[in-house]
């Protein structure tokens, strides 16, 4: 039941993310306004909910962490530094729910009977994958890619030293694809160099980029047990609330006739 719960998350969010993202690009048809953008983006909330629903608290904290924070990252670099720049040059709203739905995939992989039989092996593939692709951007490319080795030092650093290690196997999966498709279809492009300082080369996309998700997942596996818990000693709180009854009023004592 759970790795078939698991294939099903998987499938269904790669199949969604290909699916706006053509939309978005409008191949044969011409790419979609903002308001249909926008749309895209309502049906995007609408499967993430769904996914979510049979869920356990802790990993809807997870997922909130993660939106939460990697729109906060988007309208920072990509709206106000340009350091990326969508095609509308907007932050769609595809996006926020995207992420979402990116991290929730990366945890179905990480969190599979397949990759957890092993998950030293799967460690190890995806730093030697990684690192090949970082290498390749890095001295091979038509772009030298800087940003992208740094983030696979990042993604390595992720790999060895965090308690969920396997999350990370799942990030570089399905980020990889996610941002190769993207930046193919034009959804959105990178900058040759970022251009805050000027000075950091970068690809496009940035082959270490599941390095950089990456802190959008170890922002939510660090946050989200906090706010569970904080969330379960609320709930116990207000369990243990016990609403007084009411104090009965105070009746004259009964004072009984004399017969005269």
């Amino acid at each position: 039941m759970i790795r078939r719960r698991n294939l099903l998350i998987v499938t269904v969010v790669m199949i969604w993310l290909a699916a706006v993202l053509v939309l978005d690009h409008g191949i044969g048809w011409g790419a979609v306004s903002p308001i249909e953008q926008r749309l895209l983006g309502v049906a995007t909330w609408l499967l993430l909910v769904a996914l979510l629903l049979r869920e356990p608290t802790r990993i809807r904290a997870q997922v909130g962490v993660v939106v939460g924070f990697a729109t906060v990252i988007e309208f920072t670099f990509s709206y106000a530094l340009h350091v990326y720049v969508y095609r509308l040059d907007n932050v769609p709203w595809y996006v926020p729910p995207g992420h979402g739905l990116v991290y929730l995939a990366a945890l179905a992989i990480g969190r599979s009977p397949v990759v957890m039989r092993r998950p030293q092996a799967y460690i190890g593939a995806t730093m030697v994958v990684c690192g090949a692709y970082a290498g390749w951007g890095l001295f091979l490319s038509g772009r030298t890619d800087v940003l992208g080795a740094f983030w696979f030092a990042c993604l390595v650093f992720f790999l060895l030293r965090s308690r969920q290690s396997t999350v990370f196997v799942g990030a570089f999966i399905v980020v990889t694809y996610l941002e190769l498709l993207g930046t193919h279809l034009g959804a959105w492009t990178w900058q040759v160099k970022e251009p805050i300082l000027d000075l950091v080369p970068m690809g496009n996309p940035p082959s270490g980029a599941a390095g950089g998700y990456g802190f959008f997942d170890a922002a939510a596996l660090f946050l989200a047990p906090r706010i569970d818990a904080a969330l379960h000693r609320r709930r116990e709180h207000r369990e243990d609330l016990v609403v007084q009854p009411p104090v009965a009023a105070h009746h004259a004592p009964t004072v009984s006739a004399v017969d005269a």
